[in-house]
């Protein structure tokens, strides 16, 4: 019979990320999909623990997070993250699933949605990944959006990310994310970014060129009391990016290619990013490793802004009008 679980969830900190939260240090906040589903071992590894010394070298503190038997982990210990890479029948949980993983005493690898809801429940307030997801192509007879949208939407947390994944429908997304009130911020460029791509073609709704100028953002939506999270887009290096055109060839032979072999649900991602390895040779995968570092470079440097800017809050002034 399964045993009921604590009405007070636990969740168990890493050495170095109990460390830093008793110390107030900055903390950056990492998902597990990717080490899990995002590519084999030990590639899957040897890049967890590349984002993960990049972070420190900016002055945070990583928190990769995961559910492993059932307990919710905030910050994976050394063992812990070589034992992830390695597992097999690892459950990819988002906001439906997070909480049957858990109850289930089940071992799952968190998406943007999940590790989002964790991050904000162990108080991180910054969120490194890869890409985000979105509305996907041809949602209009599908209805095949991604919960991240609606997680952005409601949860606090400032996902860092080189803009959405570019197998699916930008505009439609940045759309959505309009409509929900989600603040989309490109990071030192007026266009949005499309994953392997530095441009998608659109232009970005805002555009922000410090870490500072972001943490400062942030403060004063907290002192409107606006809730929900904040998108920042991250264009990828330009030495390691693909170009749009390029990309979409590749993107729409992917597609083709899911349509004649039925692939619908879950499986559509990780079957077209497969496909799209396979096209480029393996360059898809490169660009994915060298974006996913550069969010977490800049990820460190937000979440280390912020702390200055909590110290420092932006506090309501009143203003006379005569």
């Amino acid at each position: 019979m399964t045993q009921p679980i604590s009405p007070l969830l636990p969740i168990a900190y890493s050495k170095e990320v109990a460390s830093a939260k008793q110390r107030g240090a900055p903390l950056v906040a990492l998902e597990s999909t990717i080490i899990t589903h995002g590519m084999p071992y030990p590639g899957n590894i040897e890049m967890a623990r590349s984002v993960e010394a990049i972070i420190r070298e900016q002055g945070a503190v990583p928190a990769t997070i995961a559910v492993i038997h059932g307990t919710l982990h905030v910050g994976l210990e050394a063992a812990e993250l070589e034992q992830l890479a390695k597992a097999t029948d690892v459950m990819k949980v988002s906001r439906a699933d997070l909480a049957f993983a858990i109850a289930e005493r089940r071992t799952g690898a968190t998406t943007v949605a999940a590790t989002m809801i964790a991050a904000a429940r162990a108080g991180i307030r910054v969120f490194a990944t890869g890409g985000i997801g979105g509305v996907h192509r041809g949602a209009e007879e599908s209805f095949d959006i991604s919960a991240d949208l609606e997680e952005l939407a409601r949860t606090g947390v400032i996902v860092v990310c080189a803009g959405a994944k570019a197998i699916l429908d930008i505009p439609k997304t940045l759309e959505v994310l309009e409509t929900r009130g989600v603040p989309v911020v490109t990071y030192e460029s007026e266009e949005f970014p499309a994953f392997w791509s530095r441009s998608s073609g659109l232009r970005s709704p805002l555009s922000l060129n410090s870490p500072a100028a972001i943490a400062n953002f942030q403060a004063t939506r907290e002192q409107l009391g606006i809730d929900g999270g904040m998108l920042i887009a991250n264009p990828v290096p330009e030495a390691d990016e693909i170009p749009r055109e390029e990309m979409e060839i590749y993107i729409e032979r992917a597609l083709d290619s899911a349509e004649r072999d039925e692939v619908t649900g879950k499986a559509v991602t990780p079957y077209l990013l497969s496909t799209i390895f396979d096209l480029t040779d393996g360059q898809s995968l490169k660009t994915n490793i060298a974006l996913v570092e550069n969010n977490a470079r800049l990820a460190a440097e937000i979440a280390v802004a912020l702390g200055y800017s909590s110290a420092s809050p932006v506090r309501p002034a009143i203003i006379v009008l005569s």
